[in-house]
């Protein structure tokens, strides 16, 4: 008599606890949805970091001169007039090992 009870005691408790385990809101779900979270919030602190590099650069070159120069140098590898270009070449990269001198007046 005892036996019957608690099976169905037991497979009524089982039933209660699957939707609160495996169904629709469960709590793997919530824990899914957080990992997927904290994810996102990662991506969007890098892409925070980076837009905040871009706004000084675009500022910068929207105000001086000075990195408008030195992005020309660099990447362009443009020099001003009356300047001498002495590119070493060897093991480091183009753009750290190029060097520019401007003439001296003391002639």
């Amino acid at each position: 008599m005892l036996r019957p009870v608690t099976l169905i005691l037991a497979a009524i408790i089982l039933l209660l606890q699957y939707p609160l385990w495996l169904g629709k809101g469960s709590w793997l779900k919530v824990w899914d949805v957080d990992r997927q979270v904290e994810a996102q919030k990662q991506i969007n602190q890098q892409t925070r970091m980076r837009n905040a590099v871009l706004d000084a650069e675009v500022r910068d070159l929207k105000q001086g001169t000075e990195a408008i120069e030195e992005r020309a140098r660099s990447e362009l590898g443009m020099v001003k007039r009356d300047e001498v270009f002495f590119q070493i070449v060897g093991q480091h990269p183009p753009a750290a090992s190029a060097v520019s001198v401007a003439p001296s007046s003391a002639h």
